[in-house]
């Protein structure tokens, strides 16, 4: 059993650097002619928003074009059609590509052997997220991905480590938790700048995409707790799972935060 924690620990980290690596070998030959800006580089956009895009629409402005006028943008789908897109589209950015926030993830759950003290973080979590990343769909709240993907990574290696100072976290933690969610909302934010929202559905689809990511968040907790749950019951569990577990996440951090600090 504990060469399978082992195991699973060391293959999360060997996926997350080798993913950040594929990353700066693809683009590092085009970032030499381009002007550096502050947008994170554009995923596969869905072909129902490229004549939104075309038209000089904002993604995350509910259909309003540079000069702020209201354009009625659709998307051609059907609720359910697209309730399904985003849903799948909020997952997806869990599970496999939200290797960061998987890792947040686990840094919550390796915090704590008392279920009702994970419900709460994971509480606390949800709904901080859900706010910042309800505000910057809406326009509200913009900031730069330059600011927000480094912190993002600052997050994973705080709480990682601060799972090696006490045994059980206290209360004091879920307003750092709370701090932290709004920032994985931004994160959020950017993925949906990828593709857009209808303006004729916005809230439902924005809903959806956030019930996605709610979903692959439950779905690590899962694998977790169906992997951990007779171990954490064992005097063994902190020393052999706990702490090696939260110093592997919070390397991964600290490496992530300085690749991003300096855009390597």
């Amino acid at each position: 059993m504990k060469n399978l924690i082992a195991v699973c620990l060391l293959v999360v980290s060997f996926i997350s650097l080798s993913t950040q690596a594929a990353n700066f070998a693809d683009n590092s030959d085009a970032e030499k002619d381009k002007v550096k800006t502050t947008e994170i580089k554009p995923m596969a956009i869905s072909p129902e928003m490229k004549a939104v895009m075309e038209r000089g629409t904002s993604p995350l402005n509910n259909g309003l074009n540079n000069n702020g006028q209201t354009i009625n943008v659709v998307d051609g789908l059907s609720s359910s059609e697209r309730f399904v897109k985003y849903l799948r589209s909020g997952f997806i950015h869990i599970i496999p590509k939200g290797i960061d926030h998987i890792l947040f993830v686990l840094g919550l759950f390796l915090s704590t052997v008392i279920f009702s003290k994970l419900v709460w973080q994971v509480t606390t979590f949800t709904l901080a997220h859900s706010i910042s990343l309800g505000l910057a769909a809406s326009g509200i709240v913009q900031v730069s991905a330059d600011i927000v993907e480094p912190l993002i990574a600052l997050s994973i290696a705080f709480v990682a480590f601060e799972n090696l100072r006490d045994q059980e976290t206290g209360t004091s933690r879920l307003a750092m938790v709370f701090i932290f969610g709004l920032l994985h909302g931004l994160g959020f934010a950017f993925v949906l700048a990828e593709f857009g929202l209808p303006s004729n559905s916005f809230l439902m689809s924005l809903f959806a995409f956030n019930i996605g990511v709610e979903v692959g968040q439950l779905a690590v907790l899962a694998v977790a707790a169906a992997l951990l749950y007779s171990w954490s019951k064992k005097p063994s569990y902190r020393l052999c799972v706990q702490i090696p577990g939260s110093i592997l996440i919070g390397i991964v951090g600290l490496y992530w935060t300085v690749e991003r600090v300096l855009n390597i």
